[in-house]
């Protein structure tokens, strides 16, 4: 059994699975600054001990859409730290690589590079937190992959239809099929499943021999009646799902009734909202793959800081609270203290087994005071723990259950929407409230030419992305769009008649959902490249004025050029080759790659657009027509918890018996395999090709 065991170990992949490290959290912070940081430090620290084959993230490594300097600069100290090294690396990539990492220059995976040494290789699709943005489409993920450090794949920039194209891995005779999908807007992916727009493709050989992992970052629970993505949209060949995004710990594979495929959600590795998902202890995952079996262990995270959390009912304590007393309000603090007493007690005698838990923890204290309760003063409360826990401000949450009144179709209560802060587990999307104002709103104040979906998506690029020109220019597309069309139907200037036109023009815009999008992205790549034109002329115009003090101290001047005129393009001739630099420079400084010709050809894409807005009824009785501007179109688990407790259950999938592989680099776009045909067994435990295997690697 053993010289068996020690055999198939050759033909085992192993694999650290993470998702939503969100480094850069709070980084400002004095006592959670480091946290992000030192706890990826353990995820890698945990691949390198346990000899994984690669690390797998399913998403959001980073919090900020456009990480600080030093966010960056420790994930790539981290990454040099633990991803390079003389160890071989013991499987081989058998699809075409073009394909995988098509959005790379370096369209192949880093450790096949002659010029860099990587011993642990790093695969991730992106979060919704650094999905690409910008008028190149950048994230930060794309720095870690042109520095070599990351194999950022699964990525998709197409509205209308998705072919997700799988890395096909070998180790010995096991082969993954690994799939990725990065974070997509839920509504958008939704519609496109429901659509069949979205296709997973297959090897046309041997396809059920393939191992098929399948890492997604989408909601998972369902948040509205498409802000979601149903297990039952995935295709039913899948063996494995990693899913991301959800930060709750549920990383014990749980099988799908419907499809028969197993899903493990890892959940975030740090605390970003106070909500009882994130009170459970947070885990990694280490999977071990063989042939069509597989089994994960838990692996606990010992430098995530301990977070406690309570909710307290002041209704259902009458022998210790009576609204009519005047010093309840004092009983209550006193009850409150006493119970985040409790919970600092609980977090101490925790981190006395674990030295390496941070010392402050986190304690949230939720208090309904529904009944006729009025809440004490919160900061005076919070002033008795600064030096015992690390979110004093926020330490209490008061709250009260409205009563529910009479549904009024015409009235929108914010109140309701509100209730509870975001960070007690109700996401409030900002394009939701702007759709649900509109169609609550009264008629006088409805959109006429805008769209709510259209506007919901801008304002949300305005406040997530930080897109300032996103707004206007979306108004100035939609409406030169509208200004074309009465001009091509050549209607009579009558406002009447006008009005009629744009109110049916939006009704069929509102109707084709697909066009509608299209408009929105060709909207925000304006804003991007708008903003990107600003930092351009804003470096050129730091780099004249670093310029002109050297060339007035050399004594040359421009005398026949008129002082207005100095700083601009013609004083680039006085310079000579000094303005050829400068240019170079400001090319650099924004990351292009082709500084001649890439620059110009994105600063010339669009068209600009005059500061001042002309109404509809100007346009249409304007002589000159306006420019127009088109838009561009199985299971076997084995669960460890850092030996505290061992839970084992056996379970496999069924496969057809192995074929040699042959080269393949060519899939077929067919449907899910019958599920009669992947029967799911149950094994017991001296079946386990894993229990007493010893780790063998081979040399290079």
């Amino acid at each position: 059994m053993s010289a068996v065991g020690l055999q198939d170990d050759e033909d085992t992949f192993k694999i650290l699975i993470a998702t939503d490290i969100h480094l850069g959290y709070l980084e400002k912070d004095p006592v959670r600054g480091n946290d992000t940081f030192v706890t990826f430090n353990e995820i890698l620290e945990h691949a390198q001990k346990n000899e994984v084959d690669f690390v797998l993230l399913g998403g959001d490594l980073f919090h900020e859409n456009k990480p600080s300097r030093k966010t960056i600069h420790t994930c790539l100290e981290s990454l040099r730290k633990y991803c390079m090294g003389d160890r071989p690396v013991h499987f081989e990539v058998l699809s075409d690589q073009a394909v995988n990492f098509q959005f790379s220059k370096f369209p192949w995976v880093n450790y096949q590079d002659e010029n860099l040494n990587i011993s642990m290789p790093i695969f991730s699709i992106h979060g919704n937190h650094d999905d690409p943005t910008g008028v190149d489409a950048l994230c930060a993920l794309d720095i870690l992959s042109c520095a070599g450090l990351l194999n950022h794949f699964g990525r998709s920039t197409s509205v209308e239809k998705i072919d997700i194209s799988p890395i096909l891995l070998r180790k010995g005779r096991t082969k993954i099929a690994l799939y990725g999908l990065g974070a997509i807007p839920d509504e958008r992916l939704y519609r496109m499943f429901v659509n069949k727009q979205v296709t997973m493709l297959r090897p046309k050989e041997d396809e059920d021999s393939w191992f098929n992992l399948f890492v997604i970052h989408q909601n998972r629970s369902k948040h509205g009646a498409t802000n979601y993505i149903p297990e039952q949209f995935l295709d039913d060949f899948i063996n494995l799902v990693v899913w991301g995004h959800e930060h709750e710990c549920k990383i014990t594979p749980a099988q799908n009734e419907q499809q028969h495929f197993y899903v493990t959600q890892p959940g975030s590795s740090v605390v970003t909202s106070l909500s009882p998902g994130e009170a459970v202890k947070k885990h990694v995952g280490l999977l071990r793959v063989k042939g069509k079996k597989m089994k994960m262990q838990r692996i606990a995270l010992e430098t995530v800081r301990t977070f406690y959390m309570e909710d307290v009912v002041l209704a259902d304590h009458p022998e210790l609270f009576n609204p009519d007393n005047p010093k309840v309000t004092q009983a209550i603090q006193a009850f409150c203290m006493e119970k985040v007493e409790m919970m600092l007690d609980n977090a101490e005698r925790e981190r006395l087994g674990n030295p390496r838990q941070p010392e402050k923890p986190l304690i949230r204290l939720r208090v309904d005071y529904t009944g006729g309760f009025e809440p004490f003063i919160i900061h005076r409360f919070s002033q008795k723990y600064m030096d015992r826990v690390a979110n004093p401000k926020d330490i209490i949450h008061f709250f009260r259950h409205r009563e529910q009144k009479e549904k009024n179709d015409n009235d929108l209560n914010f109140g309701k929407l509100f209730s509870r802060p975001a960070s007690e587990g109700v996401t409030l999307r900002v394009e939701d409230l702007v759709k649900q104002y509109f169609q609550t709103a009264e008629k006088k104040v409805q959109l006429s030419l805008l769209t709510e979906r259209g506007m919901g998506e801008a304002v949300q690029e305005f406040v997530d992305k930080e897109e300032k020109d996103a707004i206007e220019e979306l108004v100035k597309f939609q409406l030169e769009k509208t200004q074309r069309f009465l001009k091509e139907r050549h209607i009579d200037a009558e406002e009447v008649k006008i009005d009629e036109e744009v109110r049916k023009f939006r009704e069929s815009r509102r109707e084709n959902t697909e066009e509608e999008d299209e408009e929105v992205r060709e909207a925000m790549t304006r804003a991007r490249a708008h903003r990107s034109k600003d930092v351009v002329l804003d470096s050129a115009s730091s780099d004249e004025e670093l310029m002109d003090t050297g060339i007035k101290a050399s004594g040359d001047s421009d005398d026949d050029i008129p002082t207005t005129l100095s700083r601009g393009r013609g004083r680039g001739r006085a310079r000579g080759a000094r303005g050829q630099n400068s240019t170079a420079r400001g090319a650099s400084r924004r990351g292009r790659g082709n500084t001649s010709q890439g620059s110009s050809t994105s600063s010339r894409t669009y068209k600009s657009v005059p500061d001042k807005n002309l109404s509809i009824m100007d346009a249409f009785r304007s002589l000159k027509p306006e420019p127009s501007q088109s838009a561009s179109k199985f299971f076997s688990e084995d669960i460890i918890d850092d030996e505290l407790d061992l839970e084992e259950s056996h379970i496999s999938l069924s496969s057809k018996t192995n074929q040699r592989f042959s080269a393949m680099s060519s899939f077929s776009k067919r449907g899910s395999q019958s599920q009669m045909s992947r029967g799911v067994d149950f094994e017991s435990d001296e079946d386990d090709p894993f229990k007493s295997t010893a780790t063998s690697r081979r040399k290079k």
